[in-house]
């Protein structure tokens, strides 16, 4: 059994971070080590004593302390778990997986011990998400990426494709873009409205060739889902793009409790994958390249893979402390929704332990994976929403990407939010995205170069409606969180969107109450009394943008076109990591946290003022001046940013 003590100074935790990363605070960039969070956020050694010496005088015998202070565990047998908890155990099984677990209805401890103690397990415990039960909730989370449509896939591929609704590549459905690739492509700048290559990118953001390639400055970019990537693709890309990138140049993979990133058969090879390392490397080259891929084939393959493991399971990997973390009533790894080390049932699977701590976290971490906020229980996203403020403490910046279908989500079938890919008894409410929502990562939505247009015109917010060419609109996600307040480094950038640009939807003003259910019920009530469709007061995304539509790639051994704002992510991130390579030269340290420096220079930024983010059977919201739900506070400006941020402790 695992007892979850009450943490100290989590209240503080916002506070502590902003001192860090605010560009005004004198302690801008001085980082902590792990030791210092673990310390900072230990229980108070009245709590581990008032609760050890209530185990001692109930029979219990063996508790032993958690390395990260956060827990203590001992035997016991089910009779001696009942008379403690004054409760009865039974066992209970998900009518979806099959998965029993033991758990109790209810359990009491002396009101003396309550405040000490945040969780007990086995305890009180709803089934997993993903099961079709009274006691399960349904949910699913989707790349954010590929435009680019069908690829030849293993039979394997095919099946969990056909399975897993919400990626791009699949609900697409149509052959990828091709066309021969142009002459002089690495420098020619004449047709970037119809196909971004890295010269487009470098142009448009003023980029320029990379020089310096410090030893522990590697980008990190995360990968699940069968996401391979392969030599082949990677040299045809460097040939006929770059300049300066030698074929057979190829990033380090880490490999995460079986995970795989690199295939010898080009049929294999993922579009997501190579999309994000065929934009990063003309930045960042000659620094290298760290591909973080998670989770055994197994866990890979099945129907309902949420990439919500995905996130836990890197995060267990680069930091130990998180791997039995307590937090809103979740400790370590939830039963029933993440993945069980060793997999010892299908061929496919890892028959390791469950790698905690293993690995040393990248500076700049890359995400292009997600999924909506309404589908993850509040207190299991909310517990990993503390660790990226326990990582960027650290120093670890982390840059999701928002989601391709505007204000909304995909409509059933290929999504799991209902006939329309929107909230509410009448589906007509926005769903923002998830873990964009968490306040303590960037969020990057996506632009487009538009036709006629060119890299020296502004950019708008990308738009490609249903049918042009595609199954299914691509929009920037955006849109304000049900969960998450506004944070205080966004206030006056949202107050003054609504008081200059107010959007003529009706609005209603309530967070969801923490729980371990997803969002749904609880937003039909929020807006019901109002008959609003979004969030007058929740957290705002994307914080900024990048192009995102057209990107010229190589994979499966086709040149091709892809897109999403999983485009954008790798770039502004790869824009990160050269500003720390530069800061690392000098002595400085890495940027960390970027939204409070954002935020408060918004200048050092290209702002969007054209374009909509569609979804909900609305035109969604609208790029103006100024931050704005669609494109954020703009597109990188890289000499501007290079400048603030050199100039800064």
């Amino acid at each position: 059994m695992r007892i979850g003590l009450a943490q100290s100074n989590l209240d503080n935790a916002h506070e502590y971070l902003t001192d860090l990363s605010h560009p005004a605070s004198a302690n801008y960039g001085k980082h902590w080590t792990s030791e210092q969070v673990i310390d900072a956020f230990k229980p108070s050694h009245e709590a581990v004593e008032t609760v050890r010496e209530w185990l001692a005088d109930s029979g219990i015998r063996g508790v032993v302390q958690s390395e990260n202070k956060a827990w203590l565990a001992f035997h016991a047998t089910v009779k001696q778990a009942e008379s403690l908890l004054r409760t009865e155990y039974h066992e209970y099984e998900d009518q979806y997986t099959g998965g029993v677990m033991p758990a109790c209805e209810q359990y009491h401890i002396p009101k003396h011990i309550q405040e000490h103690i945040d969780y007990i397990t086995p305890g009180v415990k709803l089934l997993a998400p993903g099961g079709e039960g009274p006691n399960t909730a349904k949910r699913s989370l989707a790349k954010r990426h590929s435009q680019s449509g069908s690829r030849a896939h293993s039979a394997a591929q095919q099946e969990k494709e056909l399975s897993h609704a919400g990626s791009l590549d699949r609900l697409r459905g149509h052959s990828p873009k091709t066309q021969s690739v142009a002459v002089n492509a690495a420098t020619n700048l004449s047709t970037c409205d119809v196909t971004i290559t890295p010269a487009c990118v470098a142009a448009l953001y003023q980029i320029p060739t990379g020089q310096l390639a410090h030893p522990n400055n590697s980008l990190g970019i995360f990968e699940a889902e069968l996401q391979f990537w392969d030599q082949a693709d990677l040299n045809s890309f460097f040939t006929n793009f770059t300049q300066n990138i030698a074929n057979d140049t190829h990033p380090v993979s880490r490999l995460i409790d079986g995970g795989v990133a690199e295939t010898n058969y080009t049929y294999e090879a993922g579009g997501e994958a190579l999309l994000d390392l065929e934009l990063a490397y003309p930045i960042v080259y000659p620094q290298t390249i760290t591909v973080w891929n998670v989770d055994d084939l197994n866990y890979q393959l099945l129907a309902n893979d949420t990439y919500t493991w995905g996130f836990n399971t890197l995060l267990d990997a680069i930091d130990g402390s998180y791997c039995n973390y307590t937090a809103y009533g979740e400790t370590g790894n939830a039963e029933g929704i993440d993945p069980t080390y060793p997999d010892l049932v299908a061929p496919l699977g890892y028959n390791g332990t469950l790698q905690c701590g293993v690995y040393k976290p990248t500076n700049v971490i890359s995400l292009s994976y997600g999924g909506q906020e309404a589908d993850v229980p509040i207190a299991y996203q909310k517990r990993q929403c503390n660790e990226y403020l326990k990582l960027g403490l650290q120093g670890i910046s982390f840059l999701f990407a928002s989601g391709d279908a505007g204000v909304g989500s995909y409509p059933a079938p290929a999504g799991i939010d209902g006939p329309t890919g929107c909230l509410g008894a009448k589906g007509d409410i926005f769903n923002p995205t998830w873990p964009n929502t968490c306040p303590y990562i960037t969020n990057v939505g996506a632009t487009k170069v538009y036709p006629g247009k060119t890299v020296y015109d502004p950019e708008s917010a990308v738009y490609d409606p249903a049918g042009h060419p595609y199954t299914q609109n691509f929009s920037s996600g955006g849109g304000f969180s049900n969960v998450y307040p506004i944070p205080d480094y966004q206030q006056s950038a949202v107050a003054t969107f609504f008081a200059d640009h107010n959007p003529s939807y009706p609005h209603y003003s309530a967070l969801a109450a923490n729980a371990s259910n997803p969002v749904h019920p609880n937003i039909t009530l929020l807006s019901g009394a109002t008959g609003g469709i979004y969030n007058r007061i929740g957290r705002g995304v994307p914080d900024v943008a990048a192009v995102g539509d057209n990107i010229a790639v190589y994979s499966g051994g086709v040149f091709k076109l892809n897109g999403g704002t999983s485009a954008s992510t790798p770039i502004f991130a790869a824009i990160i990591n050269r500003i720390n390579e530069e800061r690392l030269a000098v002595g400085k340290s890495t940027l960390g946290f970027l939204n409070p420096t954002l935020y408060a220079h918004p200048e050092i930024l290209n702002d969007i003022t054209n374009g909509t983010n569609p979804g909900c059977g609305t035109l969604g919201f609208s790029a103006v001046k100024g931050w704005d739900p669609v494109t954020g506070l703009g597109t990188p400006n890289y000499p501007k940013m290079l400048e603030l941020f050199m100039s800064l402790p």
